[in-house]
């Protein structure tokens, strides 16, 4: 007799309480750490968007701040970076799950099937506005010691002298922009990550999911990955530029910020963001997934077609 397959063992049960807080847990990681990574190129972007005069361009800003501080001056802002985003991506990436579970769970299987691409566009909205909750006093913070002049590099310290000087507001005050900013972003990345991951099984990817090693399914999710990040960096770029001039300039509105940077102004910073973002989420989608393979996680595949609608479709088929 053929020897049958051993049947893999998870660490925990799908949508368990278990699997949505080792979900927090992959996604602090994955946020945390991606964000940390490229303060620099975040920072010379940040800057580029509030001086364009100073800094005119990517290569030209890590110019003129390497020599006014160093290596410290390009890393300036990394605390509350790291902490921000570690509380953001535990939050977004365990509400997508969550919310993705719980959405599909008021309608039946076949129109979850059929309007999938609209319950990843709910739940990852809904993810990410209470995950911008959590980042925006830090975010706040960064963009304050990244961009004002003489400003001081320890966040113990800029944090405090924020709350003190302008009282707890100044914490919240580009909330909605970072909503305008993040949710589209938030919403774009899982959106199109899902349904380019199921292009590319069914498409681009010779062989079966099931059949493919962890490491091959890993390369297909950070590729899936990196395409998701560029869409993103394009659809909330003008709103990260208003959150990075109100962060910067405390007195100013949207209003204002349009009118002063006008059309053009809005996109400064782009391509600093393309590939900062595109490098970003790919990591992130692929630092998320090895989180999973590494505690033992279920890692469902893209959804299937349902066999009930399966053979309504055959049925329609010979009726015509």
């Amino acid at each position: 007799m053929a020897k049958k397959d051993k049947k893999e063992e998870f660490s925990c049960e799908l949508y368990s309480n278990k699997f949505f807080m080792l979900c927090m847990a992959g996604g602090a990681v994955a946020c945390g750490l991606t964000h940390t990574l490229v303060t620099p190129l975040d920072l010379v972007k940040c800057r580029l968007q509030v001086d364009p005069a100073k800094y005119k361009s990517i290569f030209k800003g890590f110019g003129v701040s390497f020599r006014e501080g160093g290596l410290a001056n390009l890393v300036k802002g990394w605390a509350p970076t790291f902490f921000g985003y570690s509380l953001q991506g535990a939050v977004k990436f365990s509400g997508y799950e969550y919310f993705k579970y719980k959405f599909a769970g008021m309608i039946d299987e076949e129109s979850a099937y059929l309007y999938r691409t609209y319950l990843y566009l709910a739940a990852s909205a809904s993810a990410e506005l209470c995950a911008d909750v959590f980042l925006c006093p830090f975010e706040a913070a960064k963009v304050r010691m990244q961009t004002t002049p003489c400003y001081t590099s320890q966040m113990r310290e800029a944090m405090p002298h924020m709350l003190a000087t302008e009282g707890f507001g100044v914490f919240y005050k580009g909330l909605v922009p970072l909503w305008a900013r993040q949710v589209p972003y938030t919403m774009m990345k899982f959106a199109s990550f899902e349904k380019t991951l199921e292009y590319l099984y069914a498409k681009l990817v010779p062989k079966p999911r099931n059949e493919c090693t962890k490491g091959e399914q890993l390369i297909v999710t950070f590729t899936a990955g990196y395409i998701a990040g560029v869409l993103c960096a394009i659809v909330s770029h003008p709103a990260d530029t208003i959150v990075s001039k109100l962060n910067k300039e405390p007195g100013s509105t949207i209003g204002g910020i349009m009118s002063e940077v006008g059309l053009l102004g809005i996109w400064r910073g782009l391509t600093a963001r393309i590939i900062m973002i595109g490098t970003l989420t790919g990591l992130q989608w692929f630092i998320y997934d090895a989180f999973k393979v590494y505690t033992g996680m279920p890692r469902p595949p893209p959804p299937t077609m349902p066999l009930s609608l399966k053979k309504k479709m055959e049925e329609n088929k010979k009726k015509k």
